[in-house]
């Protein structure tokens, strides 16, 4: 059997391959791999709200699966990604009753949404990581990517706390996850303010 690799959730970015769709980017726990995962707009949101701990004003199907698990019971030990080609990625989830356990076939950003939810852990195989991983090194940033970052980040400092809650409650709302994403990321820096 091929050594697993553990993986952690680095993020979703725009896919730049495919148009109307993200990538989703794994990271091997332990080194500079990284496994970019195109997935659909759904799981996109789905992923992006449980990164941010942003709630929805209702539960998502992947909060109701995790859920449900949960209430009967169920625990999810691990997702396991163990099949590549062509680009596409299979997983299965290894789910616990304390008496049996259970491997289920899963869409890949699927079993990545439901394991952030449980907090369970990701793995790959090194064959698969050794193929489809790309060595990520962090450019730096231009003098002008800088300034353009910076001005952004004015823009929500211009609001009070009270209208960038307005404001989250209705990208929410709205399902516009990332403004959310990015309100929500405001309001902590300055909870953390002393």
């Amino acid at each position: 059997m091929d050594n697993r690799v553990k993986l952690k959730v680095m993020g979703i970015t725009y896919s730049q391959i495919q148009n109307g769709a993200y990538a989703l980017v794994l990271a091997e726990e332990n080194g500079d791999r990284r496994i970019p995962i195109i997935i659909g707009t759904a799981e996109a949101q789905s992923i992006a709200i449980r990164l941010e701990h942003l709630t929805p004003p209702r539960p998502m199907t992947h909060d109701l699966f995790a859920s449900f698990a949960q209430g009967f019971g169920i625990r999810l030990r691990e997702v396991f990604v163990y099949h590549y080609e062509d680009g596409v990625f299979s997983s299965e989830l290894l789910f616990d009753d304390g008496t049996r356990q259970i491997r289920i076939d899963s869409r890949t950003s699927d079993a990545i949404a439901i394991a952030l939810r449980t907090q369970s852990p990701i793995y790959t195989t090194e064959k698969i990581i050794a193929e489809a991983g790309i060595i990520f090194q962090e450019e730096p940033k231009s003098e002008n990517e800088k300034a353009e970052k910076t001005t952004k980040h004015k823009r929500l400092e211009d609001f009070s706390i009270k209208e960038l809650k307005t404001h989250l409650e209705k990208a929410i709302r709205t399902e516009e996850y990332e403004k959310a994403a990015r309100i929500q990321q405001e309001l902590k820096k300055r909870e953390q303010r002393p």
